[in-house]
């Protein structure tokens, strides 16, 4: 696999960018990896990086998205945050990787068994835990059956209404990102990742990004 240059990042669209992940989740998911240098790959990103993707995923430990995505050094911005929820930060991180580093895509990965929509989802209140979990409060409200006490499916319904919320804060409150996306020079896409198969799955299908 190339090191991605301002030439091959230049050339990508949208749709290879995303053809790009889900090649490369598929890899991961058959445990096979692709050939590449990392070595070789530290020294040529030295003097510049020119990532493809930034993908906004979850601090969880069972979900490294270079590995996720069978990605190399310089082929994504990786931005962490518990619950892979949008503040003035992470909107920041993702304008400068889109608008100023020229990636062409943006993920916003949720996944099963999230430790933080768990936590929302039981109103766990906690020193600063307390504020994150707040963002994540509009998606259990969106499924919250008040008869009951959540149970594991219900969960799992929050964390994709979470992803899609986040994807909604995101074009609503940065308009650097939503009029990039409408002019087509990048996409932004919702996923969920299991940590019991390693699969990811699109909230898009492929015809949505043609």
């Amino acid at each position: 696999m190339i090191t991605q240059t301002k030439r091959t990042q230049d050339m990508l669209t949208p749709v290879e960018a995303y053809r790009i992940l889900k090649e490369g989740n598929k890899r991961f998911e058959q445990n096979l990896k692709a050939q590449r240098n990392l070595k070789v790959q530290v020294i040529e990103t030295s003097m510049g990086q020119y990532p493809f993707a930034a993908v906004l995923s979850c601090i969880d430990s069972r979900v490294p998205v270079e590995l996720v995505f069978d990605l190399g050094i310089g082929d994504v911005f990786s931005i962490r945050i518990a619950g892979n929820v949008v503040n003035k930060d992470v909107l920041g991180s993702i304008e400068y990787a889109c608008k100023v580093a020229g990636s062409k895509i943006v993920v916003v990965m949720g996944h099963t068994r999230c430790g933080a929509v768990k936590s929302a989802c039981n109103k766990v209140e906690l020193g600063n835990i307390t504020s994150l979990l707040s963002k994540i409060k509009p998606a259990v409200q969106v499924i919250e059956n008040s008869q009951k006490e959540m149970d594991e499916k219900d969960m799992e319904k929050v964390a994709i209404e979470n992803v899609q919320l986040s994807i909604d804060r995101m074009k609503q409150e940065s308009e650097i990102l939503f009029q990039m996306e409408k002019l087509g020079k990048i996409q932004i896409v919702g996923a969920i990742y299991s940590v019991s198969t390693g699969r990811v799955d699109f909230f898009e299908s492929d015809s949505d990004l043609t």
